[in-house]
């Protein structure tokens, strides 16, 4: 990568990196991520590789597993480069997945399973995706948008599938009889995920010529304009922030006594890109262990469960960290031996980061990130003992600056939108030159959207958003799409959107109706969203109002609608 000559090519931030960290690393070390996993399953056949439930899937399963996904999805005859989408939440059948359709030469797509029909359907036809593999608990999601989309081929996963047979069985009984947690749903030509590798088994895996500049993930994300749009991460883009997260963990993960398996705790689901490259990736790079948590909202069950491991690696938002602290199981787990905890997806508050480091004595090293990234762009020093308040300092191969609307570098100390050039940055938007043009700079930088300072030691600060985005527990809602929708409800005149302070959430979502119809009331809006947006997009303060405030050509102000709470 050519190094920017303007002033940010002098790194000051270099000077904050802890002893043994480069400035820069060698990220072409793998062709593509085929390559580090296959080195991994080899080199770490014996040992566990992720932890579900009680049972553990070691990296020589992960291996033979995924080996025969990959040989049944080439015998659905698919070809190289085309995409398959999964929907899944932390399973052992995700990584599974994943490599699999990796090894097959395919393309992930990382699906929210919380997703309505709607926003499910969108993500499908825009990808392309010729087939899901998805658990069946969302099963009737995909049944009521399927026959509008591409896919041709449905895997069928259960949560006890990789149990054994028994526990899997008891599992998916519970789940689906118990708990009730699988509504019906009606997928006549979908294959059972264990029937799947079962046949993969008996064919025989092409093992495909994969390239560096092949797409290995779109990661979708909000737009500007309310629709999702496809993240294009290149295999290399994915290795490189693989490896520079491993080499930014090193200072404290080399502390992890001789013989002690590095293991980490993934309570972040795996289709959000942060859980993707620094649990499951890296899990991989390193040799790692992964506990892998299905629900982190289930508190007392995320502790029952960190109760019975070691574990050294925590990644998670502001929330989950929050709410564990405060909860009264706490002290059931022994954190000792937990070296990072990095704080990434939201702000980290000031006040979480102190309870967690006095509960645990690791402090929160935040980290900043974009799907567009892979995501890590910055983190704070993993040795670091005390809250910054920043997003920390660029990783190792990767410049920051801050630019004036005019796209020119503004002076240090100076509030600038946040751009980042590094190996992970994103090739660009799917099959959206538009947007991407949008976003990448004439040099190679790509514009965050966030508004930062850099402070004398490099390190940044986010001070404000330029975009309308809202930011819900560390995912990305954008107020077009929900006032799109909205504004679909017979008796809605006009609808703005914006983000409130929340404790909880860090920002909620905020609706602003006028009305068309008086007798329009709160718990019709309530019902209308639950049907078209996913859980965290949906307003928590819902107000009618006989104007919105607007500029004199019509444009609605909405930061006047924030400050007015």
């Amino acid at each position: 990568m050519s190094e920017p000559t303007q002033a940010s090519a002098v790194r000051p931030w270099l000077g904050a990196y802890p002893n043994g960290v480069p400035a820069d690393i060698d990220v072409a070390q793998y062709p593509s991520l085929v390559h580090l996993l296959e080195e991994s399953f080899q080199k770490n056949a014996g040992r566990p590789a992720y932890s579900f439930m009680g049972k553990e899937l070691s990296f020589a399963q992960t291996d033979s597993l995924s080996q025969a996904f990959a040989a049944y999805l080439q015998g659905l005859g698919l070809v190289k480069g085309d995409r398959v989408a999964i929907m899944m939440p932390n399973v052992p059948q995700y990584p599974v997945a994943v490599a699999g359709i990796l090894r097959a030469g395919f393309v992930v797509v990382n699906v929210n399973p919380l997703y309505t029909p709607r926003e499910l359907e969108h993500q499908l036809k825009d990808s392309g995706a010729k087939a899901i593999v998805i658990i069946e608990n969302f099963a009737a999601t995909l049944e009521q948008c399927l026959a509008s989309t591409p896919v041709k081929h449905v895997v069928l996963a259960a949560m006890g599938d990789l149990l054994g047979l028994l526990k899997g069985a008891v599992v998916n009984y519970v789940v689906r009889n118990v708990k009730k947690m699988v509504p019906t749903f009606d997928l006549p030509t979908a294959v059972r995920f264990n029937d799947a590798i079962a046949k993969g088994t008996r064919g025989t895996l092409k093992r495909p010529d994969i390239k560096p500049d092949d797409v290995a993930v779109l990661q979708y994300t909000g737009g500007t304009t309310g629709v999702s749009k496809g993240a294009v991460l290149l295999h290399r883009n994915v290795i490189a922030n693989v490896l520079q997260s491993e080499a930014w963990n090193e200072p404290v993960m080399k502390q992890v006594p001789a013989g002690e398996q590095p293991t980490s705790v993934c309570a972040l689901p795996l289709y959000h890109i942060f859980a993707f490259t620094v649990n499951m990736m890296l899990g991989m790079r390193t040799g790692g262990k992964v506990i892998l948590i299905p629900n982190p909202r289930d508190l007392p069950a995320v502790l029952k469960e960190l109760s019975k491991h070691t574990f050294h690696s925590f990644p998670a938002v502001n929330t989950l960290f929050n709410g564990l602290a405060n909860h009264p199981d706490f002290n059931t787990v022994n954190w000792k031996n937990l070296k990072v905890s990095v704080g990434g997806g939201m702000a980290v508050q000031g006040a979480v980061a102190k309870l967690w480091l006095e509960k645990t004595g690791c402090p929160i090293c935040e980290g900043y990130g974009l799907s567009e990234t892979s995501p890590s762009a910055s983190c704070n020093p993993t040795t670091s003992t005390e809250y910054s308040g920043t997003i920390g300092v660029p990783l190792p191969n990767t410049w920051m600056k801050c630019l004036d609307d005019d796209g020119v570098e503004v002076p240090q100390g100076q509030p600038g939108e946040i751009a980042i050039k590094g190996p992970q940055v994103m090739a660009g938007y799917w099959q959206r030159p538009d947007e991407t043009a949008k976003v990448m700079t004439a040099d190679g930088f790509f514009k965050s959207g966030d508004v930062g300072i850099m402070d004398p030691r490099g390190y940044f600060k986010i001070v404000d958003r330029k975009k309308d985005m809202v930011l819900v527990s560390g995912f990305n809602v954008y107020p077009n799409e929900i006032e799109d929708v909205v504004a679909q409800l017979p008796g809605v005149m006009e609808c703005a959107v914006v983000g409130v302070p929340d404790d909880k959430s860090g920002e909620a979502v905020k609706l602003v109706i006028v009305k068309k119809d008086p007798a329009l009331t709160e718990a019709q809006v309530r019902d209308f969203c639950k049907s078209n947006l996913t859980g965290y997009k949906q307003p928590k303060v819902i107000e009618f109002r006989t104007e919105l405030p607007k500029t004199p050509v019509g444009k609605i102000l909405r930061r006047e609608l924030r400050d007015k709470k």
